[in-house]
């Protein structure tokens, strides 16, 4: 099931080295995660979303705040999973995209949301599916407990911003799934929170940007699930507030020409292609969902 890409493939000692490198930064990563989530759990926690849908204006202050903690915990704005581009947004602007996507379901994204196109599902594509989820779901069965997830390097993204879902990313597992596709190896585990921590429901795949249609096909059949992709992004100009009514992903503007008359600054996509997988749904449809 594992792709092996030629550029990949052992030339002399250059596996061995990348090898002990990867190695080394788990071994960081994992300490990384374990003091970011100590420093998030000592601070004080967020009002409810009833509380904060009553008032835009402590939304956007809480948010940009969380978005500076996770800022120096080595996956700012689950900068671990591949093909993102941070570098055109201020730390409080990418608090709030994230919080924006965070916050809604992609099918209310709508000109912000790009999916791959329907494909009719063969015995093949179901036959390879079903592998998928069953090394995935024998894979993550010790992150039930995610304590067991923190010390293995995943980082949860934004754990203090009340959501339906919640991302634990692997910075690693994201940098290596942009060269190979091993379905055990998952860039991001997701949870819902309980009263005692955190329930396990799925996990995420991604794919660098750049990846074509055929490409996501090889690793997920797209007949089986759609891949998707955060885009049309625009940012307001620095130092303005945000409104999510004009920018970000869920407001009005979604073309280069009208966020240059706003005075923002267009990002065509965020992130890289993601898809989710819930494997301990009782149906093939349910555990594809997107």
């Amino acid at each position: 099931m594992a792709y092996d890409p030629f550029w990949m493939r052992p030339r002399g000692g250059f596996i061995g080295l990348l090898a002990v490198a990867l190695a080394i930064a788990g071994l960081w990563q994992a300490g990384a995660a374990r003091r970011v989530y100590a420093k998030q759990q000592s601070q004080p926690q967020q009002s409810s979303p009833k509380s904060q849908s009553s008032s835009s204006s402590n939304s956007q202050s809480s948010s940009s705040g969380q978005s500076s903690q996770h800022d120096s915990g080595g996956m700012p704005g689950m900068q671990g999973m591949s093909g993102m581009d941070h570098g055109q947004m201020s730390t409080s602007q990418e608090g709030q995209a994230n919080s924006q996507m965070a916050m809604h379901s992609h099918m209310h994204m709508g000109p912000h949301m790009h999916m791959t196109a329907k494909r009719p599902a063969s015995a093949e594509d179901w036959a390879k599916a079903d592998e998928i989820v069953s090394t995935l779901r024998d894979a993550i069965a010790r992150y039930k407990d995610y304590r067991v997830a923190l010390a293995d390097g995943f980082v949860p993204f934004l754990p203090n911003l009340p959501q339906p879902m919640y991302h634990f990313n692997s910075s690693r597992n994201g940098f290596l799934e942009s060269f190979t596709f091993d379905p055990a190896r998952p860039t991001s585990l997701l949870y819902k929170k309980t009263a005692g921590g955190y329930e396990l429901i799925g996990a995420m795949y991604t794919m660098p940007k750049t990846a074509t249609e055929e490409q996501l096909n090889d690793r997920v059949p797209l007949g089986v699930a759609q891949w998707h992709l955060h885009t049309n992004l625009c940012l307001p100009p620095r130092g303005d507030k945000f409104d999510m009514t004009r920018f970000g992903l869920t407001g009005s503007i979604t073309t280069p020409q009208a966020c240059d008359a706003a005075g923002g600054r267009f990002i065509p996509v965020l992130f890289g292609w993601m898809v989710h997988v819930y494997p301990y749904e009782p149906t093939r449809e349910k555990i594809w969902e997107q």
